[in-house]
């Protein structure tokens, strides 16, 4: 796993350190958790912007399979009770060629997240070594580290988290920050289940699942944000938002 995120982590810290220069160069203070900040937004705006073009075929994926449900419903009650291979395989058929004619895919909800988590997977490491005073794999040098452990948000670490700090800062910051998190999530969902839908599709299998993801993807921020350094969480959130706003402008 970590020959995998070498490279990851390398190119992380390039933007990351960029970024941090570019503004340290405007005026700003490299040790200013307010520098850093900015840094990791940086990072976000140059990893979703890369991910535009996925983005954008996850949302007319996931609004086509809306749109799909009723043709599905339909097979479904055809083929109801019919449990024999050659029932089978018809269903499997026919249901594979309305997904190709609506142009839906049942797993495209998930493909931006999972393409990012290697990102965010080794952003967690390369945050993690800084907090410890040790230099990256590339540009991220030890007093680059050392200036991003002793970075502060409003009297709180970047370095530390929800459960291991002791500082009531830490732990203000951190509760909000999840609520923001958990919050934007929440809306992200809402935004693809609520425009446009007609009645055979609100109580469609497919609907009550996303209905069910409206609330337990919120609910898993919450629980895993806890554990997290706040460096990373600012990643995390900043990249809702950006998929809040971003998915806004593409569904209208």
């Amino acid at each position: 796993m970590w020959d995998l995120l070498w490279p990851i982590k390398w190119v992380i810290e390039l933007i990351l350190v960029g970024f941090h220069a570019l503004f340290t160069s405007l005026g700003l203070a490299a040790t200013d958790g307010v520098t850093w900040v900015l840094a990791i937004t940086g990072l976000v705006i140059v990893v979703r912007a890369a991910l535009i073009p996925i983005f954008v075929k996850q949302i007319k994926s996931q609004r086509n399979m809306l749109v799909v449900q009723p043709e599905l419903q339909k097979l479904q009650k055809k083929y109801k009770g019919k449990t024999d291979p050659d029932s089978r395989q018809a269903f499997a058929k026919e249901q594979m060629d309305l997904y190709k004619k609506y142009d839906a895919n049942p797993l495209s909800s998930c493909l931006p997240l999972l393409l990012q988590m290697p990102i965010f997977t080794g952003l967690f490491f390369v945050l993690n070594e800084a907090q410890h005073n040790n230099k990256g794999v590339g540009l991220l040098t030890k007093d680059l580290a050392t200036s991003f452990s002793q970075a502060t948000v409003f009297g709180a670490p970047l370095k530390d988290t929800f459960l291991t700090s002791e500082q009531v800062s830490v732990k203000i910051v951190a509760a909000l920050m999840i609520l923001l998190m958990t919050a934007s999530q929440f809306i992200t969902q809402k935004q693809i289940l609520a425009k446009n839908q007609n009645p055979a599709v609100m109580t469609s299998q497919y609907m009550q699942t996303q209905k069910i993801m409206l609330y337990i993807f919120p609910i898993i921020f919450a629980i895993s944000g806890i554990s997290f350094p706040l460096g990373v969480m600012t990643y995390w959130l900043v990249s809702n938002f950006w998929t809040m706003g971003q998915q806004f402008v593409v569904i209208r």
